[in-house]
Order: C-alpha cells, then sequence, then structure tokens
C-alpha cells in the first residue's frame, strides 16, 4: 500500500499591491497517486468485480484517488 501523504499540495502565491483582483492568498492543487508508486510491486491489491473497477476508473484501488473541491464547504 502506499505511504502515508496527501495528494492535495497548497501552496502561497506571490500578491503583488497593484494586482486589481482580490487576491487568493493560499492555492492548491492535486497530484496523482502514481507519482508516489514507482514500479508497480506484484500482486498489488486489485477492486473485487470489473463492474467495481470501471466506476473507480481503475483496477488498483492504490490508483484510485477522488477529486474533492478546495473551495467547498465540508
Amino acid at each position: 500500500m502506499l505511504p502515508e501523504h496527501t495528494f492535495r499540495k497548497t501552496y502561497e502565491p506571490y500578491i503583488s499591491p497593484f494586482d486589481p483582483c482580490p487576491p487568493i492568498p493560499v492555492k492548491t492543487y492535486e497530484t496523482p497517486p502514481q507519482l508516489y508508486l514507482g514500479f508497480q510491486p506484484k500482486g498489488l491489491e486489485q477492486f473485487p468485480t470489473p463492474q467495481e473497477a470501471l466506476k473507480h476508473g481503475t483496477l488498483w484501488p492504490a490508483l484510485y484517488a477522488p477529486y474533492s473541491s478546495p473551495y467547498r464547504e465540508s
């Protein structure tokens, strides 16, 4: 299984005093799970049915990363 980490990263962009738009002080971006896997290990766990794999868009749960909006209130 993958080590514990977050797929969502954050950074603070430069905010110009002359920018006419309201600033966004912290911006986010997502990284895909395959960046942290390296080579695919033998015997990697698979979804139990083809229907479930199609629903998630991948055969392997380790490569599934659902997107959730960082701007939506939880």
